[in-house]
């Protein structure tokens, strides 16, 4: 009697982030995750994490908090794969995540502007399949960092951006895919790590669970 290879119409991957960039990425590159936002306190998971480890650099911080995020949404599921993700800015050697208000998000870009800063993305992948359908059990991570060369904007520029509302939402205040793509003069890296997940970084973390990138892919 053989055994047979677990179907890859089975395998199921569960989004622990709200980001309607990082979801439209995925779908682009033919997965359909399903959505489960976790309910991490980020500011209290980093705060605790300083406290034990002392300082984090920026690219830790991502990973802390895309690890916290897997962990929180996979704890409420099973027989599935669960990614979660953080990015942080790092400017200047400060750290950025998403502005609080639009003062802030306008001081951020004063400063940005012109230059450059390395958007680090951490993610996150835990593996709740079950053994006999091939679940490894993993729970890893990794993080890819790009460096992003702002323009050179003026002042009315961002007041109009800023106006808009999307700087608010995202890490570094700024986006590639949507009305800062304008703003953003290039890119040293993958440039899917800069909308919030790398989809070359999250196919080699499959690999180590024994998912092929292609088993995800939604065919009709």
């Amino acid at each position: 009697m053989t055994s047979s290879a677990p179907d890859p119409r089975a395998l199921t991957l569960v989004l622990a982030s709200q980001s309607p960039a990082r979801l439209k990425t995925l779908r682009s590159a033919g997965v359909e995750p399903q959505v489960q936002v976790s309910q991490v306190d980020e500011e209290a998971v980093e705060a605790a994490a300083r406290e034990t480890y002392g300082e984090l650099d920026a690219d830790q911080v991502a990973l802390l908090l895309a690890r916290a995020k897997a962990e929180d949404v996979a704890a409420t599921l099973d027989d599935c794969l669960v990614l979660g993700c953080d990015s942080v800015l790092e400017l200047a050697g400060e750290q950025h995540g998403k502005p609080r208000d639009a003062a802030e998000a306008t001081a951020r870009w004063q400063r940005m502007r012109g230059g450059s800063g390395v958007l680090h993305t951490g993610h996150w992948l835990i593996d709740l399949r079950d053994p006999d359908d091939g679940g490894s059990g993993a729970t890893l991570g990794a993080v890819a960092s790009t460096t992003v060369h702002f323009a050179d904007v003026t002042d009315e520029e961002i007041a109009a951006y800023v106006a808009t509302g999307e700087p608010l939402g995202v890490a570094g205040a700024f986006t590639t895919d949507g009305l800062g793509g304008a703003f953003v003069r290039g890119i040293e890296g993958d440039h899917h790590t800069v909308v919030g997940v790398s989809l070359p970084v999250l196919r080699d973390l499959l690999a180590e669970c024994g998912v092929r990138w292609t088993d995800l892919w939604v065919t009709a």
